[in-house]
């Protein structure tokens, strides 16, 4: 334990939902929910005027919606997302060379490895000019706690939120965590916080009165242990720079139950090939391929295949995670599909077998072909013929706009979408640094001037600098004092990306 509160956790404010209600002068005040928008989607972000109304992160949306009708319901934008979490992490690694990200929108950072500051008085000043520079550089709010180990400051920035900095003095662990809920301590779950409660345990000091020895019995050994020295104050857990990942996976929850065996086996094809993205963008490759079914009674299923040497091909993913479907009873629907890679390594050891098959098959003659395509029954000979032919263009009518996601209309400029269905996509056109909300104009789905755009930075680069337009939410004052810190000097990034996926979605404007 450090004699000084040197150990900083921010954590952003709501951190999607206020992206976009930064992104969106429409929308800023009011309540805004993230998620899916599916019947079976759940709220990823809430923001607080919509966590007014009882809305929560994990909640239901169909729950949700009952509870605050009036929310802008949106669908996430994990492009625009990353791009200010990134700006975020580059303020941190300013800070200290120890930064342990724990999401996209909060970390760790030891201000004394950085030389930042060693004493109370300098890591506030430390965590002030922190929040400032955040809000110069992202136009977003972020909390700060600070602590003299990882537990207490991640409690302190709890009790500082929204848009707040709590510093916890050491020697005053005790008294602040005695009243608190045995549930602000890490490791105490529900199904753990409910044990306790039987046992007539629900404060953190009933555990220290309880002792070690009844929490063991309790919990057992490695687990009641590490719980009395929390509940006591005591953390020696060190700020981690690099977190080795342990696993890659992509999963999708379906709207309606999956029966189809052939619509299954391209769900996990497609859940593969994402899979493998991701790994290859992580730079890794992985050997244990996991295939995750959950069936349409809740019951869910984990299978898994370990290969000879890690692999970042594609193909072997794909064919692995079919193999393991082809064990596992879809019959009744299937309401969930995940494909997963462990095991990671960062380098491929290439099948060698398996590229021979692959380099063998490509030799072999293709059957012969008519003026429309194959003579035979379509099958594996005609997928080489399937793939030399050119690829029709999108189809305009067959585009679906998620509530939320970035527009670009050759008339109107850039906007973003507030709703669609039956044929039309309804879009408000504003920017992030517009004085007011903007207009509202409806479209066909096919209009020709309507295309998916990229989503613009939150702040644009002269507000940093002084400018007359003020980012979203950001006050002249604070933008003028965090000037003095060179943190909010970088230039700000375009997102890649961030058109509108597939499926449909509807939002209240």
């Amino acid at each position: 334990m450090r004699a000084a509160p040197t150990i900083l956790h921010l954590d952003m404010d709501a951190f999607f939902a206020a992206a976009e209600q930064a992104s969106k002068p429409s929308l800023r005040g009011k309540p805004v929910v993230v998620g899916g928008l599916g019947p079976r989607g759940v709220v990823s972000t809430a923001s607080y005027e919509a966590r007014r109304f009882g809305v929560r992160s994990a909640m239901p949306m169909a729950q949700a919606r009952r509870l605050c009708p009036n929310a802008a319901y949106l669908v996430p934008r994990f492009q625009l997302y990353r791009t200010v979490s990134e700006q975020v992490m580059e303020l941190l690694g300013r800070l200290s060379p120890l930064v342990e990200p724990l999401s996209l929108d909060e970390a760790f950072v030891d201000l004394e490895a950085g030389g930042v500051a060693f004493e109370s008085a300098g890591a506030r000043a430390a965590g002030e000019r922190l929040r400032r520079d955040i809000r110069a550089v992202t136009g977003l709010s972020g909390s700060v706690g600070l602590a003299g180990s990882k537990m207490l400051a991640k409690i302190a920035s709890e009790e500082a939120k929204p848009d707040g900095l709590v510093l916890i003095e050491p020697g005053t662990e005790r008294r602040l965590l005695a009243p608190m809920s045995v549930r602000i301590l890490p490791g105490v779950g529900p199904a753990t916080g409910e044990h306790l409660r039987r046992a007539g345990m629900t404060t953190v000091s009933d555990l220290v009165e309880a002792g070690e020895d009844e929490l063991v019995r309790l919990l057992g050994k490695s687990h009641g242990a590490s719980l009395h020295r929390m509940a006591t104050g005591y953390d020696d857990r060190p700020v981690v720079a690099e977190r080795d990942a342990k696993s890659v996976s992509v999963e999708d929850t379906f709207d309606v139950d999956l029966h189809d065996r052939l619509r299954i086996t391209m769900e996990v094809g497609r859940l593969a090939d994402r899979c493998v993205q991701r790994l290859r963008a992580s730079g890794h490759s992985g050997r244990t391929i996991v295939l995750k079914v959950r069936r349409y009674d809740f019951s869910t299923l984990t299978r898994s295949e370990t290969l000879r040497g890690p692999t970042d091909d594609p193909g072997v993913v794909r064919e692995a995670a079919a193999r393991l479907l082809e064990a596992v009873d879809t019959t009744g629907g299937v309401r969930l599909l995940g494909v997963g890679v462990s095991g990671l390594a960062d380098f491929t050891q290439e099948d060698l077998f398996a590229q021979a098959a692959g380099e063998q098959a490509v030799e072999e003659p293709v059957g012969p072909v008519g003026p429309t395509g194959p003579s035979g029954p379509v099958g594996e000979e005609a997928a080489p013929v399937a793939e030399a032919e050119p690829q029709p263009p999108e189809d305009p009518a067959q585009r679906r706009w998620l509530a939320g996601h970035d527009v670009r209309h050759a008339e109107y400029g850039p906007g973003w979408v507030q709703g669609s269905g039956v044929g039309r996509v309804t879009v408000r056109f504003e920017t992030p640094t517009a004085k007011g909300p903007g207009r509202v104009r409806t479209f066909r789905v096919d209009d020709p001037g309507l295309e998916p755009a990229e989503p613009l930075p939150l702040v644009e680069p002269a507000d940093t600098e002084g400018g007359d337009e003020g980012g979203a939410g950001a006050e002249p004052e604070g933008l003028a004092e965090a000037q003095d810190s060179p943190l909010a000097s970088r230039p700000k990034s375009r997102s890649e990306g961030g058109g509108p996926g597939s499926g449909a979605a509807m939002s209240r404007p």
